[in-house]
């Protein structure tokens, strides 16, 4: 399942509406990224799965903090 490690957003539930007002379920995915962070702390890249929000606040904060948090909640 396509999960935020960080802000543990997963899939949201809905429905795909037509013209003739019929409800049908779908699944809203979570816009999750691969990606190569380097963590000034230990001087090494980690590779995390985070979903673009995430990420913005990893640019703003440390990763390594940001992972801490996650750790904790």
């Amino acid at each position: 399942m396509a999960m935020c490690r960080v802000t543990k957003k997963a899939f949201m539930c809905g429905h795909h509406v037509s013209h003739s007002n019929i409800k049908t379920k779908r699944r809203q995915k979570v816009n999750v990224q691969k990606k190569r962070i380097y963590d000034i702390e230990t001087g090494r890249f980690v590779r995390v799965r985070l979903s673009t929000r995430a990420l913005r606040t990893a640019n703003k904060k440390s990763i390594a903090l940001l992972l801490r948090q996650a750790q904790k909640a």
